[in-house]
């Protein structure tokens, strides 16, 4: 396809940074999801990356694990640290571990190389559909809002807070919150909080779980709030 054949992307669209130290692999992806309706930006290495969040904003980070220097799991760890874009993280490594020390640092989701540009698309507009998702037809009969401690969570507007203040959390920490939430006490199981992530398994969804309670919590190792159900799952205990 041309590049005359592309119709530009409407200023409304999704905005997505790939960092990748592989021209190809960057020129290949900037193409094919313009095509698709995304608006792109692209950055060689982690340092580019953080040149081009200090003007933009982004609704998707597309991030390759090796690259020399940074890599992408350093550059996933330290941006957690101020922000909250969902990171789809592209990976050569097929360990579950790899995947785990990923979900660790609040990536939220993965995929292997090499993969179906298709399947990417999918699970980019699987990833932006949550973080736009609006509050369940059912909502209105439940609570906005759970508390538990010094911390509450709004359901319609996936806001954990603390003192009153918002708190830094992914987007999959954001679909787990409302699941627990919404159960308002009653165990969810894995299966439910693993989403649409088909290759998640138990010990996964142990990891996510462990990194929100390291943000609700006093004592991780011994919960006050997520608390493990045995045989079925997790629940939030709420005030």
């Amino acid at each position: 396809m041309s590049a005359a054949a592309v119709q530009a992307p409407p200023d409304d669209a999704s905005h997505l940074l790939i960092v990748d130290d592989d021209t190809r692999i960057r020129s290949l992806l900037s193409q094919f999801l313009k095509a698709n309706g995304y608006r792109v930006t692209t950055a060689e290495s982690a340092a580019d990356a953080r040149r081009r969040m200090e003007g933009l904003s982004f609704d998707l980070i597309v991030l390759d694990v090796m690259m020399p220097g940074e890599n992408g799991y350093q550059f996933a760890e330290k941006l957690r640290e101020t922000s909250a874009v969902p990171i789809l993280m592209l990976t050569a490594l097929a360990d579950i571990n790899d995947r785990i020390r990923g979900f660790e640092m609040g990536v939220d989701d993965f995929m292997s190389k090499p993969f179906d540009p298709r399947e990417l698309l999918l699970r980019i507009g699987s990833i932006l559909r949550r973080v736009a998702a609006p509050p369940p037809p059912n909502q209105a009969a439940g609570p906005e809002s759970v508390a538990f401690g010094r911390f509450s969570y709004n359901i319609a507007r996936g806001e954990l807070m603390q003192d009153g203040e918002p708190m830094k959390i992914t987007d999959r920490e954001r679909e787990m919150m409302r699941l627990l939430a919404e159960a308002h006490g009653a165990p969810v199981s894995r299966e439910a909080l693993s989403g649409p992530d088909s290759d998640a398994n138990e010990r996964t969804i142990d990891v996510q779980i462990n990194r929100l309670r390291r943000k609700i919590e006093r004592d991780p190792a011994n919960p006050l709030y997520l608390q493990t159900v045995r045989g079925s799952g997790y629940r939030l205990i709420v005030d």
